[in-house]
């Protein structure tokens, strides 16, 4: 019996080997290896030359980086409670009775598949002032629609626009995930004792989506600290600096300044803020369960 779990578990390993060796090799290894690149100066160019704390000396009075992580935040706070409450209100609208209930579905989980080259470049033809549709539909009702990617005023609203259209569909899916592991007993219940729709929300569907709710919010706040692609390809961290979020920021340093110490030490600052996020809403959670 102990033979054969031993040879289970060699078994078990030299399956497992060549995933934890590319584990290991592309992950791993890049991962540290960063770390050290930003005690670093570099260039890519000529040799690296440890600096010790410099970059991050650096990093700490740097405005740009400031300003970065300011539009950060300000992306996360208009982009989490808008597709948690969107993702969620599609959810239980799919979850009820409805024709064509996986044609829609279906619909709703399609941008989550496109690819974000696609969906920004869509994104920014519609925002187009002259062009758009947006500004067209708001002409409609005789409202004269802003220069969307062009004013700073309003050019982050553009991108969590676009972010949060993307993403409903994948937020939906989670819920729909939760909605259906509800015991269909207790609305039951609720409506032999005379509850209605909207108590039966707050006091039976709410409260048994908190698992739920708080892995989508936990992903989504990850994700959203690593938001880029929407806005490089839409806005390029302008006009000015409206949109410069901290990937773009490290994007910037890296590949059109040159700069991988540096852009590696805000890399690692970019990965302790979303650590202690991280462990600030597990311990929230633990807190709430209890």
């Amino acid at each position: 019996m102990i033979g054969s779990k031993k040879n289970n578990i060699l078994w078990i390993c030299l399956f497992l080997l060549p995933s934890l060796i590319g584990f290991l090799v592309f992950i791993i290894y890049p991962v540290f290896y960063s770390l050290g690149v930003s005690f670093t100066d570099w260039d890519l160019i000529n040799p690296m030359k440890f600096i010790g704390l410099r970059n991050y000396q650096t990093l700490l009075a740097d405005p740009k980086f400031w300003n970065s992580l300011k539009n950060t935040f300000l992306f996360i706070l208009g982009y989490l409670p808008s597709v948690m409450i969107l993702g969620l209100a599609v959810a239980l609208l799919l979850n009820g009775k409805l024709r064509l209930k996986p044609f829609f579905r279906g619909v709703y989980f399609l941008p989550v598949v496109t690819s974000w080259v696609a969906v920004s470049l869509v994104w920014k033809w519609l925002f187009n002032p002259k062009f758009g549709l947006i500004n067209y539909f708001l002409s409609l009702v005789g409202v004269h629609g802003p220069n969307w990617l062009n004013d700073p005023k309003v050019a982050m609203l553009a991108i969590i626009i676009t972010s949060v259209w993307k993403d409903i569909g994948f937020i939906m899916v989670l819920y729909l995930g939760g909605l259906q592991n509800i015991s269909p007993s207790l609305y039951e219940a609720a409506n032999i004792d005379g509850a209605d729709k909207w108590h039966q929300f707050w006091r039976i569907t709410l409260p048994m989506l908190k698992p739920t709710t708080f892995f989508v919010s936990m992903i989504s706040l990850i994700n959203s600290f690593q938001v880029f692609d929407q806005v490089n390809i839409m806005t390029e961290g302008g006009p000015g600096d409206a949109t410069t979020v901290l990937v773009q920021n490290i994007y910037n340093s890296a590949f059109k300044y040159s700069e991988m110490g540096y852009a590696a030490a805000m890399s690692w600052i970019l990965f302790l803020i979303i650590l202690v996020v991280s462990l600030v809403q597990m311990w929230g959670e633990r807190k709430l369960t209890k």
